[in-house]
């Protein structure tokens, strides 16, 4: 479902990997995609919905990164995405190709959630790197609290930036024109 994120963080992974650390440090049962002078993750958000809100990294490791190097960062990849279509063409594919309804997808038919669409392709726009310190997370949301996890174990909160109000963390910015 998630493949935008993925296919960036192979992407960095691929091309950072001769002066960034990969994976980064590790705080209880979560890693930070890189390490070069501060922790870093990897995310990619499309533009072309009406949230501006990034679901970044567990609250807790993040909070103890900072601690530990003053601050964490975000390399994210921005760009116009394309969903699939009204008949959901891609998801009959994408159902096909994966065989067996999943254990998750028979329990969210039973409650009776929808289906979200899947997303076709995405269209890089910009890289923005992020430097979030303990003046930028107190501006931040949490995502997550007090969810949980498929096998019904409690779900860590996660940090929620809002890109809106994030603009002084904003260290560097390429775009794609």
């Amino acid at each position: 479902m998630e493949w935008i994120g993925f296919y960036f963080q192979f992407l960095c992974e691929h091309n950072l990997s001769g002066f960034v650390k990969m994976p980064g440090p590790k705080y209880g049962n979560v890693s930070f995609d890189g390490f070069y002078d501060i922790p870093w993750d990897f995310k990619a958000h499309a533009i072309n919905t009406s949230s501006h809100q990034i679901i970044v990294n567990d609250s807790e490791a993040t909070a103890n990164a900072i601690q530990e190097y003053k601050a964490v960062g975000l390399i994210l990849a921005l760009g116009e995405v394309q969903y699939n279509d009204e008949k959901r063409t891609f998801q009959k594919w994408h159902d096909n190709l994966k065989g067996e309804m999943s254990q998750y997808v028979r329990d969210r038919i039973q409650r009776g959630a929808w289906s979200r669409l899947r997303k076709v392709s995405f269209d890089l726009q910009q890289i923005s790197f992020i430097k979030i310190t303990d003046d930028t997370l107190v501006k931040c949301g949490s995502f997550q609290t007090n969810f949980r996890n498929a096998n019904g174990s409690p779900r860590q909160s996660k940090v929620l930036i809002d890109l809106e109000n994030i603009d002084q963390g904003l260290e560097y910015v390429i775009e794609f024109k």
